[in-house]
């Protein structure tokens, strides 16, 4: 770092934006990292300048999950691409009772894109990795062709390590667990629609994205057993628990009326024509555990500040179908089948 020679003029992060010669691997590309994601993502193992890092290993099973970020538009009520792009990967990483260690972030940047954005962007994302008390410790940026992206694209790794006597699984779902849910579903989804051009409605819904590894913490001190954790995102909640069911091999059947939705976002589906049920989320995650565990672990959660909305919301029940089934507040059933299509394109 000391040894850095200085550029001749700093990035004018107000009015410039990237041009081809920020993804040549040359000295505009070094300024670029210098001034924008080094200064932001700082930390020892980012300083040292390597085209990877090196860390020592923790103690026990390690876990590692990768994603990408294309959401649209990039800023939204309650966050953006960066801050989504940790909170999703810190996510997938507490999904198995893991505490996470490390990110990496690799950039893909269309030409022309502003700096003030990308700024604006690697800056929520240090934040929240800071709030999050992850490292930012290695990455990469690539610059592509002006109408051959669409402003940036965010891939992440996360890296973890798992406490012992803990092992949450898709596959470990049993009938006559309980399924419980930390609290409102549709937040995110609804929160991005409302910014989409073309569609006209008003709503104070903010996205929930927001990392859970702290209300997943608690969890697993409370009740080591949990058999299954998984944030319901892409598709929503009834997608997710059509996953775990076909994984676990069973069936389940939900209570509508306990199932938390805001009255603004079951008012916001109602005029589009959507379920929430189907509607993403950034900031909820389903447990499903053995009966006796399930007032601990819903007390646990409602003392959590990410999940005072918690709430046993069914049952996993013996099913060679493999049905997820929806008693409505009407008395009737019906099967809350998996998302049929792309309901909510570039939501995450």
């Amino acid at each position: 770092m000391t040894n850095r020679q200085p550029y001749t003029r700093k990035l004018d992060l107000k009015n410039g934006r990237i041009d081809m010669s920020h993804g040549s691997g040359g000295k505009a590309m070094a300024q670029l990292v210098d001034e924008v994601f080094v200064k932001a993502f700082a930390n020892p193992l980012l300083e040292q300048r390597n085209d990877q890092a090196m860390f020592e290993v923790a103690t026990g099973r390690m876990v590692v999950t990768t994603d990408s970020y294309v959401v649209s538009p990039l800023f939204f009520p309650g966050g953006d691409i960066g801050s989504l792009a940790v909170h999703g990967t810190v996510n997938d990483i507490a999904m198995a009772g893991a505490k996470p260690l490390y990110l990496t972030a690799g950039f893909i940047i269309e030409e022309g894109f502003a700096l003030k954005d990308l700024d604006r962007i690697v800056m929520s994302m240090a934040e929240a990795a800071r709030a999050a008390g992850v490292a930012i410790v290695t990455g990469d940026t690539k610059v592509v062709e002006r109408g051959k992206g669409d402003g940036v694209f965010i891939n992440t790794t996360g890296i973890g390590v798992v406490p012992p006597g803990v092992s949450p699984s898709g596959d470990r779902a049993r009938p006559g667990d309980a399924v419980l849910v930390s609290g409102t579903v549709g937040d995110h989804g609804v929160a991005v629609m409302s910014t989409r051009e073309g569609l006209s409605f008003e709503t104070s819904i903010l996205s929930d994205s927001a990392a859970l590894h702290g209300l997943v913490a608690a969890m697993v001190a409370a009740v080591p057993g949990i058999h299954v954790m998984r944030d319901p995102t892409r598709g929503g909640l009834a997608t997710t628990l059509n996953e775990i069911a076909r994984q676990s091999g069973v069936g389940m059947v939900l209570s509508e009326a306990s199932i938390p939705v805001r009255e603004e976002v079951a008012a916001a589906c109602e005029l589009l024509g959507l379920d929430p049920l189907y509607v993403a989320n950034e900031g909820k995650l389903v447990a499903i555990c053995a009966p006796e565990d399930a007032e601990t672990l819903l007390n646990v959660m409602k003392s959590h500040p990410l999940g005072v909305d918690a709430a046993v919301i069914g049952t996993v029940r013996e099913d060679s179908h493999r049905f997820v089934q929806l008693e409505t507040t009407f008395g009737g059933k019906r099967i809350a089948d998996w998302l049929a299509g792309e309901q909510l394109p570039r939501i995450c």
